[in-house]
């Protein structure tokens, strides 16, 4: 662990998910409390985010839920996100509005290409914790967020709305998470600023072919255009 600024990053590099020949899916579930899970790779926070409609219990949470909450998705002045770039990783990339569906899963990028926007979390740029997320891998092809663990404290993350205008964040923090002692209130829990964060499969088990942690980049808000 090496502390840069008195914001730490976390960088564990094992085997990297995206660069294992499984043909595994990264596909998105919410459970009780809306715990963000992967099949294939668990997203086991429980955040208890405030949807449009409350969404039905999928699986059991390997966490217990949060007392606090992601904030609430009342209507926003701010136009949705239809872009991702990360320069310091080659990304430029469709985002698409990610969704629960009517068994309390969350909707999924349908490629490899696509990363997603939950819209059960706030805009990117309004107080709170935006969440995107993206596959590692898909069917053998190299996700969008392939490269998530080479980004650095610093880092800037530029998200494009539909309106022209433009977010930035620079990374604070690099982590991965076992899905077992998932942080769960710091990753989807309130906030003061406007952050976002970055989730995607790390760590594919040789034994089990499964991923069993999650990659989380932490970003903030640095400049608007």
């Amino acid at each position: 662990m090496l502390t840069i600024q008195k914001r730490t990053i976390e960088r564990d590099r094992g085997t990297h998910g995206g660069r294992s020949p499984s043909h595994l899916a990264c596909a998105i579930a919410l459970s009780a409390a809306v715990g963000i899970a992967i099949s294939a790779c668990t997203f086991s926070g429980a955040a208890t985010v405030q949807p449009r409609s409350v969404p039905t219990a999928v699986t059991a949470p390997t966490v217990a839920p949060p007392t606090t909450t992601v904030p609430s998705t009342a209507p926003s002045t701010h136009p949705a996100p239809v872009r991702v770039r990360i320069p310091a990783i080659g990304v430029d990339a469709p985002l698409m509005r990610l969704g629960l569906l009517a068994d309390g899963s969350l909707e999924v990028p349908p490629d490899a290409a696509r990363a997603g926007w939950f819209t059960g979390a706030p805009v990117p740029g309004r107080i709170g914790p935006a969440i995107i997320v993206g596959h590692v891998l898909w069917k053998g092809t190299e996700g969008v967020f392939a490269d998530l663990s080479r980004l650095h404290l610093g880092s800037r993350i530029v998200v494009t709305r539909r309106d022209g205008t433009a977010v930035t964040f620079a990374v604070t923090r690099v982590s991965r998470f076992a899905k077992a002692r998932f942080p769960t209130e710091l990753v989807y829990g309130n906030i003061n600023h406007a952050g976002l964060r970055l989730i995607t499969c790390d760590r594919l088990d040789p034994v089990s072919k499964k991923y069993i942690d999650n990659l989380v980049v932490f970003a903030t808000l640095a400049a608007t255009s």
